[in-house]
């Protein structure tokens, strides 16, 4: 270690006063960075640091860790020479920004996911009725929960039902699939309280937030936004326009919707890896 790594860690304890393990941190990725470049770190070039960086390999756990891994090494460096030129060690300042990682991708569930689920309510009571009909609402037409609690029987009409309670107060329409609509009416036909409220708990009042987190959990295992994104995830998936998927969720801007882009991009590369001819050239 160079007598200025090692002032440096010395900074970091004394004054910084950082924890025993930021300083590992610190120590560990800087000590690294000298051996690669063979010399002391006061010495490195901007060149040294991105071609040092370069040779950080891919872990198995996805791209997003190794951006992680590759953003620490480099805020230890950019720390050192930071404080280098403070100290007047050197008159230049190296600073590479860091990688932005990728939007982690919505988790999702597939259709196959949720047929298996609702194979496992008792649906011989209207509260198991709604317990359904509630999962096949959600993912029939991507509400938010919050959306979905606030629905009233006069919201639909033909098929469609009309989101008054949308995020920023915007209305939309969006359609119910067919088998998500049976079930619903099937459901309200047999429950035995009368209340304007789509879905009502055991005792006639509307169906909170939580207690449609439980429903969801209990059959699926999942909170009810991940059918909000196995809703656009399937028709992102089936080649529906962006646009039209922005329109059925709600989203303000086509940024937000974008997310869903990333999927659709990896279902086409495995797509052509496992049908292109020359994967037996």
């Amino acid at each position: 270690m160079s007598k200025e790594l090692e002032a440096f860690i010395e900074y970091l304890v004394v004054i910084k006063g950082l924890s025993k393990n930021s300083i590992e941190f610190y120590k560990r990725d800087l000590i690294q960075f000298e051996e690669f470049i063979k010399k002391s770190i006061i010495n490195a070039s901007s060149e040294d640091v991105i071609e040092f960086l370069s040779t950080i390999k891919k872990t198995n756990d996805s791209q997003i860790i190794n951006q992680r891994t590759i953003n620490r090494k480099l805020s230890s460096i950019n720390s050192f020479f930071k404080f280098a030129y403070k100290e007047d060690w050197t008159n230049q300042k190296i600073k590479i920004p860091q990688l932005k990682p990728p939007k982690s991708l919505p988790k999702f569930l597939t259709n196959e996911d949720i047929k298996k689920g609702i194979e496992l309510i008792d649906i011989d009571n209207w509260i198991g009725l709604r317990d359904k009909a509630l999962i096949l609402f959600l993912y029939a037409t991507g509400l938010r929960v919050s959306e979905a609690m606030n629905a009233k029987k006069d919201d639909i009409e033909d098929g469609w039902i009309r989101v008054r309670s949308g995020k920023g107060d915007k209305q939309r329409v969006v359609p119910i699939a067919g088998v998500a609509l049976e079930v619903l009416n099937d459901y309200l036909y047999k429950r035995i309280h009368v209340n304007d409220y789509l879905f009502i708990n055991a005792r006639g009042s509307k169906l909170s937030r939580i207690s449609a987190f439980n429903i969801t959990k209990k059959y699926l295992n999942v909170s009810p936004h991940v059918l909000r994104h196995s809703f656009a995830t399937s028709l992102v998936l089936g080649g529906a326009d962006l646009r039209v998927v922005q329109e059925l969720l709600g989203h303000s801007s086509l940024l937000t919707t974008q997310i869903y882009t990333h999927i659709q991009k990896e279902n086409l590369f495995k797509t052509v890896e496992e049908y292109h001819p020359l994967k037996e050239f």
